[in-house]
């Protein structure tokens, strides 16, 4: 099999309408697999990117790292995959592979820098991601979807699922622990259901009320809207982890306040614009303000199959590639619940 160029879905020029196009893939290589694409989820960080929110970006720009898919072609050296297996394929497709990061198995965080699956490699030129019907990719950063979950639901874990899992797993969320998640969407609606499988007592902190039925639906012990300033007088102190899955600025000393001693409120929204914070707010009670990024390829094998285990997938709405512009509309309106993904078939 020979895939030189293949249909996707572009953004032509910051801001604009994607429309179909097609793109090049490079030849499958030694460790290379080839995957026809069978859904990819719209994530919020594609419009961002999309619209410049991050800074200047190479055009025409196909968005997509929320990616699972079939192996359609297999390189010659490879060992983990044979055609026909169920893959995905996150945020990242390389990493330097040496510094210290990339050994211990957290490519996210690579010395050099990680070569995002889209919009630039780490080689400076062009990447394409997957809003389209092929991608090739090397198979140590190809991670194996599980026969426990339908391709549909565990395209958006490449990136939602990840992004909540590591911070979750990584500050110990469990049995004994009370949990706040901060925002019910893409990421938020993900983030409840495996801190709940992992144990943890959650909470889901929301503007409103309007989604307290979701939340307990997806394994929440408690709603609270954040609007209702006694919301954070009531909670104060509750909680051994908050972690905010919102890009909006957030008044950041009130969240902090709803730590115990030694609590921690990490962030993985991406505010475009600097946060205001006073220092007594973590002074007092000893608490941390932190941050984190997706996961590594062994972290995110490992959600996958957490994910498999407790039968745990993303709550989606499948759409048609035409109705790409339709949808990126309606994730910024809200009107989501709780990941669009792409059906690649149509593209």
């Amino acid at each position: 099999m020979s895939i030189t160029t293949v249909p996707a879905y572009a953004a032509p020029a910051p801001k604009a309408p994607l429309e179909r196009t097609t793109v090049p893939r490079r030849p499958v290589g030694e460790h290379d697999v080839l995957i026809e694409i069978k859904y990819a989820g719209i994530c919020h960080s594609d419009i961002h990117q999309v619209n410049e929110d991050w800074g200047t970006a190479p055009f025409p720009m196909v968005p997509g790292h929320e990616i699972a898919g079939i192996v359609a072609e297999v390189g010659p050296g490879v060992t983990r995959y044979a055609v026909g297996d169920r893959v995905g394929v996150g945020c990242f497709v390389d990493s330097c592979r040496t510094c210290d990061n990339c050994r211990a198995g957290l490519q996210q965080y690579c010395a050099v820098g990680m070569s995002a699956t889209y919009p630039v490699g780490s080689d400076g030129q062009p990447a394409y991601g997957g809003y389209s019907s092929h991608l090739v990719v090397d198979e140590n950063y190809a991670l194996r979807i599980p026969e426990g979950i339908g391709l549909a639901e565990a395209a958006p874990l490449l990136c939602a699922g990840i992004t909540l899992y590591s911070p979750l797993k990584h500050w110990q969320a469990g049995p004994g622990k009370k949990v706040a998640i901060v925002g019910l969407g893409g990421l938020g609606h993900m983030g409840v259901k495996i801190a709940a499988a992992l144990g943890a007592e959650v909470t889901v902190l929301s503007q409103s009320l309007r989604k307290k039925e979701d939340s307990l639906r997806l394994g929440a012990a408690d709603h609270r809207a954040t609007s209702d300033s006694a919301t954070f007088a009531e909670l104060a102190g509750s909680f051994d982890l908050v972690v905010s899955t919102v890009s909006a600025v957030l008044p950041f000393d009130d969240y902090l306040g709803l730590l115990k001693t030694d609590g921690t409120l990490v962030n993985v929204g991406a505010p475009a614009d600097p946060i205001s914070l006073n220092l007594f707010s973590v002074i007092g009670g000893r608490r941390s303000l932190a941050g984190s990024m997706i996961g590594g390829i062994p972290e995110t094998q490992e959600m996958l199959d957490f994910c498999a285990e407790h039968g745990l997938g993303a709550e989606v709405e499948v759409i048609p590639a035409e109705r790409i512009n339709e949808a990126f509309a309606r994730v910024l309106a809200g009107d989501v619940r709780y990941r669009f993904v792409i059906d690649a078939g149509t593209i």
